[in-house]
This record gives C-alpha cells, sequence and structure tokens, in this order.
C-alpha cells in the first residue's frame, strides 16, 4: 500500500511541485491550500507524513503542527516544515511545534525526496 502525504502551502505552484515530484515514487499526495483546510483531512483520512508551510494566511503552520500534534492518530506521525522561514528562532518554533524536520525553501528536489523515504521507514 502507498503511503500518504499531505502537502500544506498556500501556494499552489509549491503544491503542484511536490505533487509532481512524490508521486512519481508512488506516494499519494493530498494537498490544502490553508491550515484549515488541512485539519478537516486530517480528520477524514489517515496521512504517514505531513509537508507543511508556515506562511499561510488564517492557522500558520506553526500553530496547524501543534494541533496536528494534539490529535491521536498524529502524535508520531513525521511532520517536516518546509519554509521560506529559516532563523534560527523560526527552526526553533518548528521544532517546538512538534515538527520533526525543519526545512529551508527553496530545496534540491532529490535532497526532499531522500528526507520524506527516510522520514517514512
Amino acid at each position: 500500500m502507498s503511503k500518504k502525504i499531505l502537502v500544506v502551502d498556500d501556494d499552489e505552484l509549491v503544491l503542484i511541485a511536490l505533487e509532481e515530484l512524490l508521486k512519481p515514487c508512488g506516494y499519494e499526495v493530498s494537498t490544502a491550500l490553508n491550515g484549515q483546510v488541512a485539519l478537516e483531512k486530517a480528520g477524514e483520512e489517515k496521512f504517514d507524513l505531513m509537508i507543511l508551510d508556515i506562511i499561510m494566511p488564517g492557522i500558520d503552520g506553526f500553530e496547524l503542527c501543534r494541533k496536528i500534534r494534539e490529535m491521536e492518530l498524529y502524535r508520531t506521525v513525521p511532520i517536516i516544515i518546509l519554509t521560506a522561514k529559516s532563523s534560527k528562532e523560526d527552526t526553533q518554533k518548528g521544532i517546538d511545534a512538534g515538527a520533526n524536520l525543519f526545512l529551508p525553501k527553496p530545496m534540491a528536489p532529490q535532497r526532499l525526496l531522500d528526507l520524506v523515504k527516510n522520514s517514512l521507514e
């Protein structure tokens, strides 16, 4: 059975790019344009990994990460934050919110694929 990944970003081009990167590797990819939609999807189905942006309208990525971690189903699911915000403070805030990895945009596609694969093992 293929692993299910939820990608959350308010930039449609980023969602399309990540979907095009992950699907050929056999991952089932679902996308959300904001934190509220992501929470709804997380409540409806089980994902094996999540990739979150930080800067989004409404619920930002930090808050979204905390809310996901509060859900019993997602206490141990890998969460990767992929964002343009990459200061030490932001990185620490992401880890404190429950992210497993905090990665800067842009990122080399193969490096991201390797990190996704390692996170799912």
